[in-house]
């Protein structure tokens, strides 16, 4: 018998923002909370649950990441239609042991699509993705967050490469990318330098410069493995 498989690995332990998540899934269950009904204010929920605003904050992007909630700019915090989720550590594990993955799949096809989109663009391309910025920088100066600006961004982005496998294998994984945006944009100030990022991405694709686009987006994409709230031991 080898020295690894003489002891069992030693449980890992459960996260304070971890238990403050399931509480706050128990807490809907006990109300019978249904989609569309929304949570109460974060200051009211922290005092309720007796934790600081900062761990509720954490336990909530966990919740939204995988799917239970969605946080609505001016609307509060808000129950989905999703199925519920049984065991929701879990979920949440899943989702951090997955992170290192999906940002390497998404260094590979958009440092390549973004490299593409410096050669194949079109004016109508380079509007797209100027609007993107725009809406990006519009909600972020309104308090949001920049999720629905981003995702418009990368899209504009994959379109003007105007590859159609690279832009479905982009599809394929839409929904973990946005597991890991809605994570990278919940940090403090991280919408803004996720903002100056996309912008130097979109200067290199107008200019037509195919190395410096592939430079910006491997940043920008290295930029969100660096901020994985929930791989933080």
């Amino acid at each position: 018998m080898s020295e690894s498989s003489r002891f069992p690995r030693p449980l890992q332990r459960t996260r304070l923002y971890e238990q403050v998540a399931e509480q706050i899934t128990g807490w809907i269950s006990e109300n019978d909370l249904k989609a569309g009904d929304r949570l109460p204010p974060e200051r009211k929920l922290a005092t309720s649950l007796g934790v600081s605003r900062a761990t509720l904050s954490q336990a909530l992007v966990a919740l939204e990441v995988i799917g239970v909630v969605a946080v609505r700019h001016g609307d509060g915090t808000v129950l989905t239609d999703k199925p519920k989720v049984e065991r929701i550590t879990d979920a949440i594990r899943a989702h951090a042991e997955r992170i290192p993955d999906v940002i390497e799949a998404r260094d590979a096809l958009e440092t390549k699509i973004a490299a593409l989109a410096a050669v194949r663009r079109t004016e109508e391309d380079l509007d797209r993705i100027e609007g993107a910025l725009t809406s990006m920088e519009e909600d972020i100066a309104g308090g949001g967050r920049g999720v629905q600006g981003d995702e418009l961004f990368h899209r504009a982005v994959t379109d003007a490469a105007h590859s159609p496998l690279l832009a479905q294998m982009m599809s394929e994984i839409s929904e973990l990318i946005r597991e890991t945006r809605i994570e990278s944009l919940s940090q403090p100030d991280r919408p803004k330098t996720s903002l100056a990022g996309h912008r130097k991405i979109a200067e290199a694709i107008a200019r037509g410069d195919g190395d410096g686009a592939a430079t910006a987006m491997h940043g920008h994409v290295m930029l969100v493995s660096d901020v994985a709230l929930l791989r933080e031991g």
